[in-house]
Protein backbone atom coordinates (compact mmCIF):
# COMPACT_ATOMS: atom_id res chain seq x y z
CA UNK A 1 0.00 0.00 0.00
CA UNK A 2 1.12 3.37 -0.96
CA UNK A 3 1.46 5.96 2.74
CA UNK A 4 2.11 8.42 0.31
CA UNK A 5 5.38 9.02 2.17
CA UNK A 6 8.81 9.61 0.64
CA UNK A 7 11.24 6.72 0.86
CA UNK A 8 14.80 8.49 2.39
CA UNK A 9 16.95 6.43 0.30
CA UNK A 10 21.18 5.70 0.57
CA UNK A 11 21.46 8.29 -2.40
CA UNK A 12 19.56 10.96 -0.15
CA UNK A 13 21.89 10.20 2.61
CA UNK A 14 24.73 11.18 0.41
CA UNK A 15 22.88 14.31 -0.65
CA UNK A 16 22.18 15.45 2.40
CA UNK A 17 26.20 14.48 4.03
CA UNK A 18 26.73 16.61 0.77
CA UNK A 19 24.93 19.59 2.36
CA UNK A 20 26.58 19.04 5.36
CA UNK A 21 30.21 19.66 3.82
CA UNK A 22 29.13 22.67 1.98
CA UNK A 23 27.92 24.26 5.78
CA UNK A 24 31.60 23.05 7.04
CA UNK A 25 33.40 24.50 4.51
CA UNK A 26 31.47 28.24 5.12
CA UNK A 27 32.18 27.73 8.84
CA UNK A 28 36.25 26.73 8.39
CA UNK A 29 36.62 29.62 6.06
CA UNK A 30 33.80 32.98 7.30
CA UNK A 31 32.71 33.19 10.64
CA UNK A 32 30.46 36.37 9.74
CA UNK A 33 29.11 34.69 6.84
CA UNK A 34 28.27 31.88 8.24
CA UNK A 35 26.76 33.52 11.22
CA UNK A 36 24.57 35.58 8.84
CA UNK A 37 23.24 32.39 6.80
CA UNK A 38 22.62 30.53 9.97
CA UNK A 39 19.86 33.21 10.50
CA UNK A 40 18.10 31.86 7.24
CA UNK A 41 15.22 29.40 7.25
CA UNK A 42 16.16 25.87 6.92
CA UNK A 43 15.88 25.15 3.33
CA UNK A 44 17.78 28.47 2.04
CA UNK A 45 20.32 28.15 4.99
CA UNK A 46 21.36 24.73 3.20
CA UNK A 47 20.98 26.36 -0.08
CA UNK A 48 23.38 29.42 0.69
CA UNK A 49 25.80 26.65 2.06
CA UNK A 50 26.08 24.53 -1.03
CA UNK A 51 26.35 28.51 -3.42
CA UNK A 52 29.05 29.19 -0.58
CA UNK A 53 30.81 25.83 -0.68
CA UNK A 54 30.78 25.83 -4.65
CA UNK A 55 32.43 29.09 -4.74
CA UNK A 56 35.46 28.25 -2.04
CA UNK A 57 36.24 25.63 -4.13
CA UNK A 58 36.80 27.31 -7.41
CA UNK A 59 38.27 30.22 -5.35
CA UNK A 60 40.38 28.13 -3.50
CA UNK A 61 42.14 26.29 -6.42
CA UNK A 62 43.02 29.97 -8.21
CA UNK A 63 44.24 31.07 -4.62
CA UNK A 64 45.85 28.33 -2.61
CA UNK A 65 46.93 25.64 -4.71
CA UNK A 66 50.70 26.99 -5.55
CA UNK A 67 52.67 24.75 -7.21
CA UNK A 68 50.04 22.38 -8.79
CA UNK A 69 48.55 23.23 -12.17
CA UNK A 70 45.85 25.58 -11.46
CA UNK A 71 44.68 25.62 -15.01
CA UNK A 72 44.33 21.76 -15.38
CA UNK A 73 42.33 21.38 -11.46
CA UNK A 74 40.40 24.72 -12.60
CA UNK A 75 38.92 22.89 -15.98
CA UNK A 76 38.62 19.54 -14.40
CA UNK A 77 36.54 21.34 -12.10
CA UNK A 78 34.78 23.01 -15.23
CA UNK A 79 34.26 19.71 -16.51
CA UNK A 80 32.89 18.07 -13.23
CA UNK A 81 30.75 21.46 -13.00
CA UNK A 82 29.13 20.75 -16.33
CA UNK A 83 28.33 17.42 -15.83
CA UNK A 84 26.85 18.13 -12.87
CA UNK A 85 24.46 20.87 -13.61
CA UNK A 86 23.07 18.14 -16.95
CA UNK A 87 22.69 15.87 -14.96
CA UNK A 88 22.01 17.00 -11.33
CA UNK A 89 24.52 14.36 -9.97
CA UNK A 90 28.28 13.94 -9.15
CA UNK A 91 30.45 12.10 -7.17
CA UNK A 92 32.14 15.54 -6.05
CA UNK A 93 30.59 16.20 -2.96
CA UNK A 94 30.64 20.39 -3.03
CA UNK A 95 29.33 19.63 -6.96
CA UNK A 96 26.38 17.81 -5.84
CA UNK A 97 24.71 19.79 -3.35
CA UNK A 98 25.92 22.94 -5.62
CA UNK A 99 23.84 21.34 -8.95
CA UNK A 100 20.90 20.29 -6.14
CA UNK A 101 20.51 23.98 -4.85
CA UNK A 102 20.78 24.81 -9.00
CA UNK A 103 18.21 22.48 -9.82
CA UNK A 104 15.54 23.70 -6.85
CA UNK A 105 15.58 27.02 -7.16
CA UNK A 106 16.17 27.92 -10.92
CA UNK A 107 19.35 29.59 -10.96
CA UNK A 108 21.01 30.99 -13.98
CA UNK A 109 23.60 28.93 -15.48
CA UNK A 110 24.97 31.76 -17.38
CA UNK A 111 25.86 33.49 -13.87
CA UNK A 112 27.38 30.02 -13.12
CA UNK A 113 29.39 30.60 -15.99
CA UNK A 114 29.97 33.92 -15.48
CA UNK A 115 31.77 33.25 -12.31
CA UNK A 116 33.65 30.39 -13.55
CA UNK A 117 34.99 32.65 -16.22
CA UNK A 118 36.07 35.30 -13.13
CA UNK A 119 38.27 32.47 -11.58
CA UNK A 120 40.12 32.05 -14.86
CA UNK A 121 41.26 35.24 -15.06
CA UNK A 122 42.68 35.04 -12.01
CA UNK A 123 44.85 32.30 -13.57
CA UNK A 124 46.97 34.81 -15.47
CA UNK A 125 45.19 38.18 -15.42
CA UNK A 126 47.30 40.59 -12.30
CA UNK A 127 46.12 43.75 -12.99
CA UNK A 128 42.91 45.59 -14.32
CA UNK A 129 43.63 49.14 -16.24
CA UNK A 130 40.04 50.65 -15.65
CA UNK A 131 36.80 50.82 -13.69
CA UNK A 132 34.96 49.12 -17.23
CA UNK A 133 37.42 46.02 -16.89
CA UNK A 134 37.13 45.55 -12.66
CA UNK A 135 33.57 46.10 -13.27
CA UNK A 136 33.47 43.17 -15.80
CA UNK A 137 35.77 40.45 -13.36
CA UNK A 138 33.55 41.42 -10.37
CA UNK A 139 29.90 40.92 -11.92
CA UNK A 140 32.01 37.20 -12.83
CA UNK A 141 33.00 36.83 -9.39
CA UNK A 142 31.03 38.63 -6.67
CA UNK A 143 27.84 39.52 -7.98
CA UNK A 144 26.26 36.66 -9.82
CA UNK A 145 27.11 35.16 -6.83
CA UNK A 146 24.66 38.06 -5.31
CA UNK A 147 22.53 36.90 -7.80
CA UNK A 148 22.64 33.11 -7.03
CA UNK A 149 21.71 33.81 -3.54
CA UNK A 150 19.06 36.22 -4.50
CA UNK A 151 17.19 33.36 -6.60
CA UNK A 152 16.98 31.53 -2.85
CA UNK A 153 15.74 34.64 -1.03
CA UNK A 154 13.15 34.98 -3.74
CA UNK A 155 12.30 31.53 -3.93
CA UNK A 156 10.25 31.34 -7.18
CA UNK A 157 9.08 34.88 -7.00
CA UNK A 158 10.59 35.86 -10.47
CA UNK A 159 8.79 39.58 -10.31
CA UNK A 160 10.09 40.23 -6.86
CA UNK A 161 13.62 38.97 -8.07
CA UNK A 162 14.04 41.05 -11.25
CA UNK A 163 13.01 44.40 -8.65
CA UNK A 164 16.05 43.54 -6.54
CA UNK A 165 18.47 42.64 -9.18
CA UNK A 166 20.34 45.48 -9.09
CA UNK A 167 20.86 46.28 -5.64
CA UNK A 168 21.48 42.78 -5.04
CA UNK A 169 24.66 42.96 -8.50
CA UNK A 170 25.41 46.27 -6.60
CA UNK A 171 25.67 44.74 -2.66
CA UNK A 172 28.29 42.02 -4.47
CA UNK A 173 29.97 44.56 -5.85
CA UNK A 174 30.73 46.59 -2.93
CA UNK A 175 31.52 43.33 -0.74
CA UNK A 176 33.94 42.42 -3.28
CA UNK A 177 36.00 45.83 -3.16
CA UNK A 178 35.71 45.50 0.50
CA UNK A 179 37.62 42.22 0.72
CA UNK A 180 40.16 43.69 -2.35
CA UNK A 181 41.10 46.62 0.14
CA UNK A 182 41.24 44.22 3.79
CA UNK A 183 43.29 41.62 1.34
CA UNK A 184 45.49 44.13 -0.74
CA UNK A 185 48.46 42.76 1.41
CA UNK A 186 47.65 39.26 0.08
CA UNK A 187 46.84 40.01 -3.51
CA UNK A 188 49.90 42.33 -4.07
CA UNK A 189 53.07 40.56 -2.39
CA UNK A 190 52.05 36.71 -2.35
CA UNK A 191 49.19 36.57 -5.49
CA UNK A 192 50.76 39.68 -7.44
CA UNK A 193 46.95 41.12 -8.56
CA UNK A 194 46.39 44.86 -8.43
CA UNK A 195 43.07 45.01 -9.04
CA UNK A 196 41.80 48.48 -8.58
CA UNK A 197 42.91 50.94 -11.44
CA UNK A 198 43.17 53.59 -8.80
CA UNK A 199 46.48 51.85 -7.70
CA UNK A 200 49.82 52.12 -10.48
CA UNK A 201 52.45 51.08 -8.07
CA UNK A 202 53.50 48.66 -4.79
CA UNK A 203 52.30 51.66 -2.84
CA UNK A 204 48.38 53.10 -1.93
CA UNK A 205 48.03 56.53 -1.07
CA UNK A 206 45.59 59.03 0.16
CA UNK A 207 43.32 60.39 -3.05
CA UNK A 208 43.41 56.46 -4.60
CA UNK A 209 42.16 54.86 -1.09
CA UNK A 210 39.71 57.63 -0.88
CA UNK A 211 37.87 57.32 -4.17
CA UNK A 212 38.08 53.86 -3.63
CA UNK A 213 35.88 53.75 -0.25
CA UNK A 214 33.72 56.34 -2.49
CA UNK A 215 32.67 54.14 -4.90
CA UNK A 216 32.42 51.47 -2.46
CA UNK A 217 29.71 54.00 -0.57
CA UNK A 218 27.95 54.31 -3.66
CA UNK A 219 26.90 50.62 -4.27
CA UNK A 220 26.34 50.27 -0.41
CA UNK A 221 23.90 52.90 -0.76
CA UNK A 222 22.28 51.81 -4.01
CA UNK A 223 21.73 48.58 -2.15
CA UNK A 224 20.51 49.16 1.04
CA UNK A 225 16.70 50.17 -0.95
CA UNK A 226 16.81 45.91 -1.76
CA UNK A 227 17.86 44.30 1.19
CA UNK A 228 14.49 46.46 3.18
CA UNK A 229 12.61 44.76 0.35
CA UNK A 230 13.53 40.88 0.97
CA UNK A 231 11.45 38.47 2.10
CA UNK A 232 11.07 36.52 5.41
CA UNK A 233 14.43 36.28 7.03
CA UNK A 234 16.66 36.85 3.91
CA UNK A 235 16.44 40.33 5.11
CA UNK A 236 17.94 39.66 8.69
CA UNK A 237 20.78 37.52 7.64
CA UNK A 238 22.03 39.59 4.69
CA UNK A 239 21.11 43.07 6.81
CA UNK A 240 23.77 41.79 8.77
CA UNK A 241 26.12 40.87 6.76
CA UNK A 242 25.29 44.41 4.54
CA UNK A 243 26.35 46.70 8.41
CA UNK A 244 29.15 44.16 8.98
CA UNK A 245 30.73 44.72 5.67
CA UNK A 246 30.16 48.28 6.30
CA UNK A 247 32.22 48.48 9.99
CA UNK A 248 34.70 47.38 8.01
CA UNK A 249 34.87 50.13 5.63
CA UNK A 250 34.61 52.34 8.34
CA UNK A 251 37.99 50.61 9.71
CA UNK A 252 39.66 50.80 6.47
CA UNK A 253 38.44 54.24 6.06
CA UNK A 254 39.82 55.31 9.60
CA UNK A 255 43.35 53.19 8.75
CA UNK A 256 46.61 54.97 7.22
CA UNK A 257 47.23 54.10 3.57
CA UNK A 258 50.45 52.17 4.38
CA UNK A 259 49.20 49.99 7.32
CA UNK A 260 46.10 49.11 4.79
CA UNK A 261 48.65 47.53 1.83
CA UNK A 262 50.67 45.85 4.63
CA UNK A 263 47.79 44.56 7.87
CA UNK A 264 44.55 42.72 7.30
CA UNK A 265 41.92 44.91 8.31
CA UNK A 266 39.68 42.67 10.65
CA UNK A 267 36.48 43.38 13.00
CA UNK A 268 36.74 41.73 16.55
CA UNK A 269 34.29 39.63 17.89
CA UNK A 270 33.05 42.11 20.48
CA UNK A 271 32.27 44.25 17.50
CA UNK A 272 30.89 41.25 15.29
CA UNK A 273 28.36 40.38 18.97
CA UNK A 274 27.33 44.50 19.09
CA UNK A 275 26.37 44.49 15.03
CA UNK A 276 24.37 41.65 15.24
CA UNK A 277 22.34 42.66 17.98
CA UNK A 278 22.07 46.27 16.77
CA UNK A 279 20.77 44.27 13.62
CA UNK A 280 18.30 42.24 15.61
CA UNK A 281 16.97 45.07 17.14
CA UNK A 282 15.97 46.74 13.80
CA UNK A 283 14.75 43.77 12.59
CA UNK A 284 12.43 43.32 15.45
CA UNK A 285 11.08 46.50 15.29
CA UNK A 286 10.68 46.94 11.62
CA UNK A 287 13.66 49.17 11.00
CA UNK A 288 14.66 46.87 7.98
Amino acid sequence: MNTGKKTFTNFDFFLENSYTVSRLITQKYSTSFSLATSLLEKEKRKAIYAIYGFVRLADEITDSFHGYNKGLLLEKLNKDLEYALKNNVSTNIVLLAFADTVEKYSIDKEHIYAFMKSMKYDLTKTDYASSKELGKYIYGSASVVGLMCLKVFCNGEQILYENLEEPARKLGSAFQKVNFLRDLKTDINELGRTYFPEITGPELDKDSKTLIEESIDKEFNGAWSGIKQLPGRSKLAVALAYFYYKSLLKKIRRTPPDKVITERIRISNVKKYFIFLRVFVMYQLKLI
